[in-house]
């Protein structure tokens, strides 16, 4: 369990709670008959520099119907993705209204904020919606392929989408059209999750707080991604010896982020923690991975959540005092669900 401001808990999904309670503290542990769980920042920080993520170990760029993406087109992906939301972020500051379900709320405003001038073909990608089921992604982007064509001059388009209509032919614009999820999608899945568990977590926050602390406390106690997977593989043996050559490893903030070794008061959401803290050099805090392949989006995420939460302030917007409790599923993601927004009752509304 998590200890949140004003007596608000979080409940993890039973799998997740077995998990924390058998081995918050571990270090390497036999989790499955073929996995080896581990949370020791020593171990952790040995696996991740035995080799680099193989093409399927890779979340964001995993092969696409059997076609690798390789290093390049990922690169020339992140930065689309990375100019699209500067020059969001270049937009006057707004003061929208975000009251109401979260995480839903949130995502629904960054698809908005980052692709809202986009032709609806590539909206639709970044729907909450599409992670129904796969068929109903490849559906909207075979759909989306099919219907694309060289937009007419003034017409806003996205440095991301402008990459699929440079696309030669059907089968190319197709892949770059579901690679084009693969981005935006995530980006505004992460950054939803994220604040989510900030608001949860701490809402109201204190004003000398800066969002930055706030921001490092929400990864470490919900970290989006949970968990980093490497198939067994012949340099993991050298790691520590309870690892066998057959054993899959899974790396796991989610443990490292809590424990007692590491971590004073390790449950309690305290982000003035973070005054004397680096997030880039503590132990076990692995919210974007390892220091030698660093997830991308990092910083894409930041300054997006900051962006949020600079509105949270601003609005006095505080989790409805009538929840106390609220669920972290066993999903992709971590983030508590169905957490109602509202304004505190003497914030009233203000501008400016």
């Amino acid at each position: 369990m998590v200890i949140a401001r004003a007596s608000r808990t979080v409940v993890f999904a039973p799998r997740l709670e077995q998990l924390l309670a058998a081995h918050t503290g571990d270090g390497v542990f036999r989790l499955e008959p073929d996995t080896i769980g581990i949370a020791d920042p020593e171990a952790m920080d040995g696996v991740l520099r035995a080799r680099p993520a193989n093409a399927e170990e890779r979340p964001t760029f995993k092969p696409v119907l059997g076609r690798r993406v390789t290093r390049t087109e990922s690169a020339a992906l992140m930065q689309a993705l990375g100019a699209d939301v500067r020059a969001a972020l270049k937009r006057p500051d707004d003061r929208p209204d975000l009251t109401g379900t979260w995480p839903d709320v949130p995502h629904d405003y960054l698809r908005r904020f980052v692709f809202g001038p986009e032709l609806r073909r590539f909206r639709v990608l970044v729907d909450r919606r599409l992670e129904l089921t796969p068929k109903l992604t490849w559906s909207a982007v075979t759909a989306g392929a099919a219907l694309v064509r060289p937009p007419a001059p003034g017409t806003p388009l996205s440095t991301l989408a402008r990459q699929v209509v440079a696309a030669e032919n059907l089968a190319e614009r197709r892949f770059r059209m579901y690679l084009y999820r693969r981005v935006a999608g995530p980006i505004c899945f992460t950054v939803a999750a994220l604040v989510t568990s900030a608001v949860w977590l701490g809402a109201p926050f204190d004003d000398d707080v800066p969002n930055e602390h706030v921001i490092h406390e929400a990864l470490r106690l919900l970290p989006p991604s949970w968990n980093i997977l490497r198939v067994r593989s012949p340099e993991f043996t050298a790691v520590d010896p309870r690892i066998g050559a057959g054993d899959d490893v899974l790396l796991l903030p989610l443990l490292s982020h809590r424990s007692p070794k590491l971590w004073e008061a390790p449950a309690e959401f305290r982000p003035r923690r973070w005054a004397g803290l680096d997030p880039d050099t503590h132990p076990g805090y692995l919210p974007f991975g390892h220091a030698n392949e660093r997830c991308w989006g990092r910083h894409l995420v930041l300054p997006l959540a900051s962006r949020l939460l600079d509105v949270v302030r601003a609005e006095g917007l505080v989790p409805d005092p009538r929840r106390t409790r609220a669920r972290v599923e066993l999903d992709g993601l971590l983030e508590p669900s169905g957490v109602r927004v509202v304004r505190a009752p003497s914030s009233g509304r203000r501008r400016g």
